[in-house]
Protein backbone atom coordinates (compact mmCIF):
# COMPACT_ATOMS: atom_id res chain seq x y z
CA UNK A 1 0.00 0.00 0.00
CA UNK A 2 1.02 3.34 -0.84
CA UNK A 3 1.82 5.39 2.11
CA UNK A 4 2.06 8.58 0.48
CA UNK A 5 0.72 11.73 0.77
CA UNK A 6 -1.35 14.13 -1.45
CA UNK A 7 1.80 16.95 -0.62
CA UNK A 8 3.99 13.93 -1.65
CA UNK A 9 2.39 13.43 -4.68
CA UNK A 10 2.67 17.34 -5.41
CA UNK A 11 6.48 17.70 -5.19
CA UNK A 12 7.11 14.46 -7.13
CA UNK A 13 4.72 14.32 -9.99
CA UNK A 14 6.15 16.94 -12.95
CA UNK A 15 3.79 19.82 -13.50
CA UNK A 16 3.38 18.70 -16.97
CA UNK A 17 2.51 14.99 -15.80
CA UNK A 18 -0.14 13.28 -14.85
CA UNK A 19 -2.91 15.13 -12.21
CA UNK A 20 -2.59 14.47 -8.46
CA UNK A 21 -5.88 13.26 -8.79
CA UNK A 22 -5.54 11.22 -11.20
CA UNK A 23 -2.49 9.59 -9.78
CA UNK A 24 -3.61 8.86 -6.65
CA UNK A 25 -6.77 6.86 -8.50
CA UNK A 26 -4.54 4.30 -9.80
CA UNK A 27 -1.42 4.24 -7.79
CA UNK A 28 -2.56 1.29 -5.80
CA UNK A 29 -3.25 -0.49 -8.76
CA UNK A 30 0.08 -1.08 -8.62
CA UNK A 31 2.28 -0.60 -5.58
CA UNK A 32 2.23 -4.65 -5.24
CA UNK A 33 3.00 -5.52 -8.57
CA UNK A 34 5.59 -5.25 -11.03
CA UNK A 35 5.89 -2.91 -14.05
CA UNK A 36 8.56 -4.23 -16.64
CA UNK A 37 9.13 -1.13 -19.40
CA UNK A 38 10.67 -1.58 -22.90
CA UNK A 39 12.65 0.94 -24.50
CA UNK A 40 12.95 1.60 -27.72
CA UNK A 41 12.39 3.66 -30.96
CA UNK A 42 14.06 7.34 -30.56
CA UNK A 43 14.23 7.27 -27.13
CA UNK A 44 17.52 4.88 -27.60
CA UNK A 45 18.95 7.44 -29.85
CA UNK A 46 17.73 11.06 -28.42
CA UNK A 47 19.82 12.55 -25.80
CA UNK A 48 16.47 14.51 -24.81
CA UNK A 49 13.71 12.23 -24.89
CA UNK A 50 16.14 9.70 -23.21
CA UNK A 51 16.69 11.92 -20.34
CA UNK A 52 13.30 12.25 -20.00
CA UNK A 53 12.55 8.84 -19.69
CA UNK A 54 15.28 8.15 -16.86
CA UNK A 55 13.37 11.23 -15.17
CA UNK A 56 10.26 9.29 -15.21
CA UNK A 57 11.43 6.22 -14.36
CA UNK A 58 13.30 8.04 -10.91
CA UNK A 59 9.22 9.38 -10.53
CA UNK A 60 7.52 6.21 -10.64
CA UNK A 61 10.74 4.81 -7.99
CA UNK A 62 9.85 8.01 -6.00
CA UNK A 63 6.26 6.75 -5.95
CA UNK A 64 6.95 3.14 -4.70
CA UNK A 65 6.33 1.30 -8.12
CA UNK A 66 8.73 -1.92 -8.94
CA UNK A 67 10.48 -1.29 -12.33
CA UNK A 68 12.08 -3.89 -14.78
CA UNK A 69 13.99 -1.66 -17.76
CA UNK A 70 14.53 -3.76 -20.73
CA UNK A 71 16.32 -2.22 -23.83
CA UNK A 72 17.79 -3.11 -27.17
CA UNK A 73 20.11 -0.77 -29.50
CA UNK A 74 19.54 -1.59 -32.85
CA UNK A 75 20.66 1.86 -34.13
CA UNK A 76 23.43 2.17 -31.79
CA UNK A 77 24.63 -1.42 -33.20
CA UNK A 78 23.88 0.21 -36.98
CA UNK A 79 25.74 3.33 -36.65
CA UNK A 80 29.40 0.85 -34.75
CA UNK A 81 28.88 -1.47 -37.29
CA UNK A 82 28.73 1.29 -40.22
CA UNK A 83 31.64 2.77 -38.55
CA UNK A 84 33.35 -0.21 -39.21
CA UNK A 85 32.20 -0.71 -42.44
CA UNK A 86 30.46 -3.98 -41.57
CA UNK A 87 27.09 -4.49 -43.67
CA UNK A 88 24.64 -6.12 -42.19
CA UNK A 89 21.61 -8.39 -43.45
CA UNK A 90 18.16 -9.19 -41.93
CA UNK A 91 15.81 -11.94 -42.43
CA UNK A 92 12.54 -10.75 -40.76
CA UNK A 93 13.63 -7.62 -39.05
CA UNK A 94 16.36 -9.67 -37.35
CA UNK A 95 20.35 -8.93 -37.96
CA UNK A 96 22.36 -11.93 -39.20
CA UNK A 97 24.81 -12.01 -36.72
CA UNK A 98 27.75 -13.85 -37.46
CA UNK A 99 30.63 -14.66 -34.23
CA UNK A 100 32.53 -11.25 -35.43
CA UNK A 101 29.01 -9.33 -35.20
CA UNK A 102 28.05 -10.30 -32.44
CA UNK A 103 31.14 -8.99 -30.39
CA UNK A 104 30.46 -5.63 -31.37
CA UNK A 105 27.02 -6.31 -30.74
CA UNK A 106 27.91 -7.06 -27.04
CA UNK A 107 30.35 -4.59 -26.22
CA UNK A 108 27.32 -1.62 -28.34
CA UNK A 109 24.97 -3.15 -25.78
CA UNK A 110 26.98 -3.40 -22.73
CA UNK A 111 28.43 -0.05 -22.88
CA UNK A 112 24.58 1.52 -23.65
CA UNK A 113 23.79 -0.72 -20.55
CA UNK A 114 26.19 0.76 -17.90
CA UNK A 115 24.86 4.48 -19.70
CA UNK A 116 21.24 3.85 -18.42
CA UNK A 117 22.39 2.54 -15.29
CA UNK A 118 24.90 5.95 -14.68
CA UNK A 119 22.23 8.09 -15.66
CA UNK A 120 19.25 6.43 -13.10
CA UNK A 121 22.00 6.90 -10.82
CA UNK A 122 22.99 10.58 -11.33
CA UNK A 123 19.09 10.62 -10.23
CA UNK A 124 19.92 9.29 -7.21
CA UNK A 125 18.05 6.08 -8.39
CA UNK A 126 19.79 3.16 -7.45
CA UNK A 127 20.08 0.80 -10.71
CA UNK A 128 21.75 -2.71 -11.21
CA UNK A 129 23.51 -4.01 -15.01
CA UNK A 130 22.25 -7.04 -16.02
CA UNK A 131 24.05 -8.05 -19.28
CA UNK A 132 25.57 -11.94 -20.60
CA UNK A 133 28.85 -10.36 -18.90
CA UNK A 134 27.04 -9.49 -15.25
CA UNK A 135 23.82 -10.85 -13.85
CA UNK A 136 22.91 -13.02 -16.59
CA UNK A 137 18.96 -14.04 -16.27
CA UNK A 138 18.70 -15.15 -20.18
CA UNK A 139 19.14 -18.37 -21.19
CA UNK A 140 18.63 -18.82 -24.90
CA UNK A 141 18.68 -21.44 -27.64
CA UNK A 142 18.88 -20.09 -31.35
CA UNK A 143 16.64 -18.69 -33.45
CA UNK A 144 16.97 -20.48 -36.76
CA UNK A 145 20.54 -21.68 -38.26
CA UNK A 146 20.55 -18.77 -40.59
CA UNK A 147 20.97 -15.83 -38.01
CA UNK A 148 24.05 -17.14 -36.64
CA UNK A 149 23.92 -16.23 -32.71
CA UNK A 150 20.25 -14.76 -32.27
CA UNK A 151 18.72 -16.27 -30.00
CA UNK A 152 15.43 -16.61 -28.19
CA UNK A 153 14.54 -16.91 -24.50
CA UNK A 154 13.93 -20.48 -23.03
CA UNK A 155 14.23 -19.46 -19.75
CA UNK A 156 14.43 -16.25 -17.13
CA UNK A 157 16.03 -16.42 -13.73
CA UNK A 158 13.28 -14.48 -12.07
CA UNK A 159 15.39 -15.12 -8.90
CA UNK A 160 18.12 -12.40 -9.73
CA UNK A 161 15.17 -10.09 -11.11
CA UNK A 162 13.49 -10.56 -7.86
CA UNK A 163 16.24 -10.37 -4.85
CA UNK A 164 17.50 -6.91 -6.91
CA UNK A 165 14.08 -5.15 -6.64
CA UNK A 166 14.24 -6.30 -2.85
CA UNK A 167 17.07 -4.41 -2.37
CA UNK A 168 15.28 -1.30 -3.80
CA UNK A 169 17.21 -0.93 -7.37
CA UNK A 170 15.87 -1.09 -11.15
CA UNK A 171 17.07 -3.96 -12.74
CA UNK A 172 18.03 -3.03 -16.47
CA UNK A 173 18.16 -5.86 -18.81
CA UNK A 174 20.47 -5.51 -21.97
CA UNK A 175 18.71 -7.79 -24.90
CA UNK A 176 21.67 -10.33 -24.58
CA UNK A 177 21.80 -13.75 -23.73
CA UNK A 178 23.75 -17.01 -22.97
CA UNK A 179 23.19 -20.63 -24.28
CA UNK A 180 24.23 -23.78 -22.44
CA UNK A 181 27.93 -23.41 -23.71
CA UNK A 182 27.86 -19.70 -22.41
CA UNK A 183 28.25 -18.14 -26.08
CA UNK A 184 26.36 -15.02 -26.03
CA UNK A 185 23.50 -14.62 -28.39
CA UNK A 186 21.98 -11.56 -29.49
CA UNK A 187 17.96 -11.38 -29.04
CA UNK A 188 15.14 -9.09 -30.33
CA UNK A 189 14.59 -6.66 -27.32
CA UNK A 190 10.69 -7.18 -27.52
CA UNK A 191 10.95 -11.34 -27.08
CA UNK A 192 13.05 -10.38 -24.10
CA UNK A 193 10.71 -8.12 -22.61
CA UNK A 194 7.75 -10.42 -23.15
CA UNK A 195 9.37 -13.40 -21.79
CA UNK A 196 10.29 -11.58 -18.51
CA UNK A 197 6.88 -10.03 -18.07
CA UNK A 198 5.51 -13.40 -18.53
CA UNK A 199 7.80 -14.95 -16.17
CA UNK A 200 7.46 -12.27 -13.57
CA UNK A 201 3.56 -11.98 -14.19
CA UNK A 202 3.90 -8.07 -14.44
CA UNK A 203 0.63 -6.04 -14.32
CA UNK A 204 1.69 -3.90 -17.28
CA UNK A 205 4.59 -4.36 -19.91
CA UNK A 206 4.92 -1.42 -21.54
CA UNK A 207 6.12 -0.76 -25.16
CA UNK A 208 8.13 2.20 -25.87
CA UNK A 209 7.82 2.85 -29.65
CA UNK A 210 7.95 5.92 -32.48
CA UNK A 211 4.32 4.93 -33.45
CA UNK A 212 1.46 6.44 -31.15
CA UNK A 213 0.12 2.84 -31.05
CA UNK A 214 -2.07 0.62 -32.96
CA UNK A 215 -4.18 3.07 -35.50
CA UNK A 216 -7.59 1.98 -37.26
CA UNK A 217 -8.08 2.23 -41.48
CA UNK A 218 -8.28 6.22 -41.13
CA UNK A 219 -5.08 6.51 -39.02
CA UNK A 220 -6.89 7.44 -35.63
CA UNK A 221 -5.52 5.81 -32.48
CA UNK A 222 -7.14 2.82 -30.66
CA UNK A 223 -6.82 3.00 -27.13
CA UNK A 224 -7.98 -0.45 -26.45
CA UNK A 225 -7.86 -3.78 -28.00
CA UNK A 226 -8.28 -7.93 -27.39
CA UNK A 227 -6.91 -10.50 -29.43
CA UNK A 228 -10.09 -11.19 -31.37
CA UNK A 229 -10.16 -7.90 -32.54
CA UNK A 230 -6.66 -7.94 -32.86
CA UNK A 231 -6.67 -10.93 -35.58
CA UNK A 232 -9.10 -9.26 -37.28
CA UNK A 233 -7.14 -5.87 -37.91
CA UNK A 234 -4.02 -8.42 -38.87
CA UNK A 235 -6.63 -10.55 -41.45
CA UNK A 236 -8.18 -7.01 -42.99
CA UNK A 237 -4.86 -5.18 -43.18
CA UNK A 238 -5.22 -2.96 -40.65
CA UNK A 239 -2.48 -3.61 -38.88
CA UNK A 240 0.76 -4.78 -41.10
CA UNK A 241 4.10 -4.58 -41.88
CA UNK A 242 6.25 -4.67 -39.04
CA UNK A 243 3.29 -3.87 -36.39
CA UNK A 244 2.17 -7.79 -37.10
CA UNK A 245 5.11 -9.62 -35.35
CA UNK A 246 4.91 -6.35 -32.45
CA UNK A 247 0.99 -7.72 -31.84
CA UNK A 248 1.92 -11.02 -31.98
CA UNK A 249 4.12 -10.98 -29.19
CA UNK A 250 2.22 -8.92 -27.31
CA UNK A 251 -0.74 -11.29 -27.54
CA UNK A 252 1.06 -14.01 -26.54
CA UNK A 253 1.96 -12.25 -23.36
CA UNK A 254 -1.38 -10.80 -22.83
CA UNK A 255 -2.70 -14.31 -22.70
CA UNK A 256 0.23 -15.38 -20.44
CA UNK A 257 -0.05 -14.22 -16.73
CA UNK A 258 0.55 -10.16 -17.90
CA UNK A 259 -2.92 -8.18 -17.36
CA UNK A 260 -2.18 -5.74 -20.15
CA UNK A 261 0.61 -4.79 -22.44
CA UNK A 262 0.71 -1.44 -23.58
CA UNK A 263 1.95 -0.12 -26.77
CA UNK A 264 2.81 3.78 -26.17
CA UNK A 265 4.35 6.51 -28.30
CA UNK A 266 8.17 7.12 -26.68
CA UNK A 267 8.53 10.22 -28.53
CA UNK A 268 5.83 12.45 -25.71
CA UNK A 269 6.67 13.69 -22.88
CA UNK A 270 6.16 11.77 -19.30
CA UNK A 271 4.17 8.88 -22.09
CA UNK A 272 4.76 5.99 -19.19
CA UNK A 273 3.53 8.66 -16.77
CA UNK A 274 0.39 9.14 -18.75
CA UNK A 275 -0.14 5.53 -19.36
CA UNK A 276 0.12 4.56 -15.67
CA UNK A 277 -1.92 7.00 -14.13
CA UNK A 278 -4.08 9.21 -16.23
CA UNK A 279 -8.02 8.12 -17.70
CA UNK A 280 -6.88 8.16 -21.59
CA UNK A 281 -3.88 6.46 -21.19
CA UNK A 282 -0.91 7.40 -23.64
CA UNK A 283 -1.39 4.62 -26.84
CA UNK A 284 -2.99 1.31 -27.33
CA UNK A 285 -3.69 -0.76 -24.06
CA UNK A 286 -3.66 -5.07 -25.46
CA UNK A 287 -5.53 -7.23 -23.53
CA UNK A 288 -6.32 -11.00 -23.65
Amino acid sequence: MSQLKKEDLINILPKDGPTVEETIKYLEKYTEDFIVIKMGGSVLSNKDLFNNLIKDIVTLKKLGLSIFLIHGGGSKISKKLDDLNIKSNFINGLRVTDDKIINIVEDVLIKFNKEIVKSLKNESCDAKEITSKENNVIIVKPENDTLGFVGKPTKINANILTEIIKTNEVPVIASLGLDKNNQTFNINADSVAGAIAKKLKARRLLMLSDVEGVLDKDKKLITEINSDQAKQMISDGTISGGMIPKIDNCLDVAKNGVKAVCIIDGRKNHTVLFELFSDMGSGTMIRK
